[in-house]
């Protein structure tokens, strides 16, 4: 499979890339969490619902050539969570998602994890305009999507809930042909 985007980027203390079975256990410290599930999938997950879900992230890459990443940091080797490309079929649009255990809130990781997916869909996905599907009580990832430059477009009813659309940047006409080359 020919991936449409990179399956591996780093930064200054992070490497996000494709996720492999043993980093499940890492996840589940995020899937296990009453406060990092509430405004996502609703509740914590058992230990095979997270492994059932990792590998639906492995498997979105297989369909759609793009998908979430674990998020490794550099300095420990563990996995912190999850940020990357996501499109399920019943969502609105192609998004930028991102999902830290509790642990590791109020670091930055987040931020730094969604900066490098969002510079990664500007210049590897460049045809699609991306979003971040929000819950509307999750304040928390509206802030992180605006520090990012997202823009609010429309609250639309999902999942018994009201959801945000944000609409990320896209790469500029006369950034786009100077940003970076192939060779």
């Amino acid at each position: 499979m020919t991936f449409l985007v990179p399956n591996k980027v780093e930064t200054k203390r992070l490497i996000l890339r494709q996720f492999t079975e043993s980093d499940w256990e890492d996840l589940h410290h995020y899937y296990s969490s009453d406060a990092a599930t509430k405004f996502t999938v609703g509740r914590p997950f058992t230990e095979g619902e997270t492994w059932r879900t990792m590998c639906s992230m492995i498997g979105h890459w297989q369909i759609r050539g793009y998908g979430p990443y674990a998020i490794e940091e550099k300095q420990s080797g563990r996995v912190l969570g999850t940020a990357g490309f996501w499109f399920p079929n019943d969502w609105p649009s192609p998004e930028i998602k991102w999902a830290l255990a509790p642990d590791y809130w109020g670091k930055g990781f987040a931020s730094e994890a969604a900066r490098a997916v969002q510079k990664t869909g500007q210049d590897f996905l460049p045809h699609i305009s991306l979003i971040s599907f929000i819950n509307a009580d999750n304040h928390a990832s509206i802030q992180l999507a605006k520090a990012i430059g997202a823009c609010f477009e429309e609250e639309v009813p999902f999942r018994g809930a009201q959801w945000h659309i944000y609409r990320h940047p896209r790469k500029s006409v006369e950034r786009e042909g100077t940003s970076h080359s192939h060779s």
